[in-house]
Order: structure tokens, then sequence, then C-alpha cells
């Protein structure tokens, strides 16, 4: 086979034929110049802690620093010139240093690797993202209980299986979302204390015969302490796996959300006005009004959801310690955490823009029958009635309502008396949806008086 021959099987991009696709596959500085800053941030440290332990020279350890602070506004500033040919982020910043100090840059990668430099570099941006997960959901968490305190009152339809249930407040209803993002809140600082061990020192996978101090350069870098095992720090990617666990989790609980925001913006339902500032128009319909943010935020799921399990197909048959395989791990990781946060801040400025409307949701919530539940714990309280006769009793009653087409309200004292003699005029006391709600005095219900407890509550958690 000819060269020619070969070149055109390659063919497009790769008419250079194997070197061009060899240079294409290995090569991550397409992605991982994202982690210029942390990059940076740690061969400062390693440099500084080789001049403390004596390794290099404070002389060279001052040019060093001083270098890198200049690629870094390089980087910053747009100006500097990544090179695929040189693969990745640390080989790029360490080729530009020794254009900039000359020898001494070769002094800086002593006592470490790439495997432990890309390691470090990617948990310290996995932290960096973490903490801003955990801002963006107390961000969201204060605005759902800024509406729940607005609304603790305000009666609406509890619904299972989207049938009509029982009533339930407004500010029941975005409290129960409180808790799901709280937990996902947890989660993320669960997460951030797990993973807070620096690799840097590991090198290759053995660590080094080099006099280092490692707990000096994670104490440097904020880790709580330097990994434990060579072998694992330099091969673990369990937090950036937990990293696409929690964020799945907290999606899944944002496509919840998004998705009874566009049933209840819906004509059909009228529950809540979003704004125009996260809602858009048809080109073709006047009268409508899109809530293309929450659909948004619903299809972003399916993308956080990929990357968790892309990442987990990529380690889940790597045997120790660092293979090639774990450069897919920032792609993943770097596309899902763009979309988490623009979904948390979409939510949150939805949550805060989005007005209740009040009398529908009182008029929905009188509705189905919502009621029936208290008026068979009325005979059981009132009249002792054993509860499965009671809920006979009810659904009697639902059943003549239904057929009439009328609300249990709507039925006289005589109808009911009619399925059951020990029925009295008090029964009505319990059918409206205000005092539904408002004898709903257990811990975690719905009435107003548990809502502005957990209102406080949480409160004083957000500081």
């Amino acid at each position: 086979m000819t060269d020619k021959t070969s070149n055109q099987m390659w063919g497009g991009r790769f008419a250079a034929g194997p070197d061009a696709i060899m240079e294409a596959i290995n090569a991550s500085i397409g992605f991982d110049q994202r982690m210029a800053a942390q990059d940076i941030a740690g061969s400062r440290a390693h440099a500084a802690m080789l001049a403390a332990t004596g390794v290099i020279t404070n002389k060279d350890a001052e040019a060093i620093r001083e270098g890198l602070l200049t690629v870094l506004s390089e980087i910053e500033s747009g100006q500097f010139q990544f090179s695929t040919a040189l693969e990745d982020i640390h080989m790029n910043v360490e080729a530009r240093l020794k254009e900039i100090i000359g020898e001494p840059a070769g002094r800086l990668h002593t006592g470490r690797s790439r495997n432990d430099q890309v390691a470090t570099d990617f948990k310290l941006w996995v932290r960096d993202q973490l903490d801003a997960a955990a801002k963006g959901l107390e961000a969201l968490i204060g605005a759902l209980v800024e509406q729940a305190e607005a609304g603790a009152e305000w009666v609406m339809p509890g619904f299972t299986h989207l049938q009509v249930a029982q009533p339930v407040t407004w500010g029941h209803h975005m409290m129960a979302y409180v808790e799901m993002f709280g937990r996902d809140l947890s989660r993320v600082r669960d997460a951030r204390a797990r993973m807070n061990e620096s690799p840097l020192g590991a090198a290759a996978l053995a660590g080094t015969s080099f006099p280092i101090d490692r707990d000096m350069t994670a104490a440097a870098l904020g880790f709580d302490r330097p990994a434990a095992n060579s072998l694992d720090a330099v091969s673990d990617r369990d937090f950036a796996l937990e990293f696409l666990s929690v964020a799945s989790i907290c999606a899944m609980h944002l496509s919840r959300f998004a998705e009874e925001l566009v049933i209840w913006s819906s004509a059909q339902f009228r529950f809540v006005t979003l704004s125009d500032r996260f809602s858009t128009g048809s080109s073709i319909m006047p009268q409508k009004k899109n809530p293309d943010a929450a659909e948004l935020i619903r299809a972003k799921v399916g993308r956080i959801f990929g990357a968790n399990t892309a990442l987990m197909m990529v380690m889940k048959g790597l045997p120790l310690a660092y293979s090639k395989d774990m450069q897919e791990d920032k792609e993943q990781v770097f596309d899902a955490a763009d979309n988490w946060m623009l979904a948390l801040a979409a939510m949150e400025g939805m949550v805060r823009d989005m007005t209740a409307n009040r009398d529908s949701l009182a008029a929905a919530a009188g509705s189905g029958f919502s009621t029936a539940t208290d008026l068979a714990d009325w005979m059981v309280r009132v009249l002792k009635v054993p509860f499965r006769d009671a809920h006979h009793v009810t659904g009697a009653l639902v059943a003549m309502a239904e057929a009439r087409g009328v609300d249990l309200p709507d039925l006289s004292l005589a109808d009911m008396k009619g399925v059951h003699d020990g029925i009295t005029e008090d029964i009505f006391s319990v059918l409206g949806v205000e005092n539904s709600v408002n004898s709903r005095l257990s811990y975690g219900g719905t009435a107003p008086a548990q809502v502005r407890a957990q209102v406080a509550r949480w409160k004083e958690i957000l500081g």
C-alpha cells in the first residue's frame, strides 16, 4: 500500500496519516485548558515546597513563581497560544514557563508526575464547582422559603397520581422542594469534605525519593490532608463520579419542579404566572407564553445523567494505577457542571420572578372531592365509626355528589344522613378547604402554623 493510498484512507482532517490521528486522540488541551488556574496554583505550591525542603533553590523558586504568574496573566487575558502538539494544560504551561525563565523551569517537575498533577488540578476544579453549587442551592432554597412564607395560608390542591388528593398550602408545596434541595446541599457538602485530600506528591504511582513535604502543599492548596496511598491518589476519580452523582440527583429534583412549573403555567391550570424574563412567545400564536426556561431545565437532566453513566463506564474496567482512559473524565464533568450551574441559576430566577395565582389555586383546591378524607376522619373522630366503615360511607357520598355534578359541601344534610344517620351539621365545618389545611397540625403537615415553623427553621439554617 502506497503512502498516498494510506493517507487517503485516513481521509479528511487526518490526511497526514497516523501521526495526525495520534496527536488528535492523545491531546486534551482543547478542553483541559479550563484547569489552567488550578494547574498554576498547584505548580506554585509545589515550587514553594521544593524550595522549603531544599530540593531547589529559593532563587529558582522565585523565578518559577514570577514566571507562572506571567503565564496565568497571559491565559486570563487571552494572549496565550495553546498548542495541541504539547498535549495538555500541564505541558503547555511548562513550555511557556521555560520560554519566560529558562533553565529553572525544568526543575519545577521534580518530585511529581503528570499523574498526580492532573489529579490535583481536577480535584481543585471539581472542588470549586461544588462550592459554586452550594451557593446556587442556598440561593434557590432562599427563594423558595420566601415563596413559602408569602403563601403559608394559600390553599391549593395536593396531588397523587396527578389527581386531586387533599388540600394543601402553597407554602407547604414550596417547602417540599426546600427539603429536596436541602438534601442536595447536604450531599454537596459531604462530597466536598470527602474529596478534600491532596494527590500532589504521589508522583507517577509510587511516591518519590525526594524529601518533599506533602502536608505543606496540601495546606497551601486548601486540602485537609494529603491522600494516604499513592496508587489510589493518582487513580482515584471517585470525586468526579460523586460530583456527577450529586449533580444527577439535584438535576432530577430541578426537573421535577420544572415539570410542575410547565403544568402550573398552562392555560388549563393557571396556578402560576412566569415572568417574561424566563418565558418566550410563539412565532405564530400571539396568545401563547411558553415556559422555555423550565422546559430546558427539564431537558438538561439527560446530559447530566449521561455524563454520570459515561464516566462510570470509563472507570469500571481500569486496573491500578493511571490509564490514559482517564483523560475522558473531564469533558463529561465540564459539560455536566456547566449545565447544572445554569439550571440552578435559571430555577432560582424563575422562583423569584413567578407569581402564584391565589384565586386559581383556591378554586382548584376545593375541586375533585379533595375534602373526602376529612369527612371520613370526622366520622372516625366524632362518631367513633371504624375507619374502613367511614371510608365506605364517604365513598357513597362522593358517588352521590359526582352523579349530581356537585362537590361534597354542596350536598344537603338530609342527603348525608340518608347514607349515615349519625352525620350532623358539624360535618360542614370540615368540608371547607381552609378548615382542612388548618387541621393538619402534625409535625411536617400542611397547616400554616407548621409551614411557618419550617420557614423559621430554614431561615436559621441559611443564616
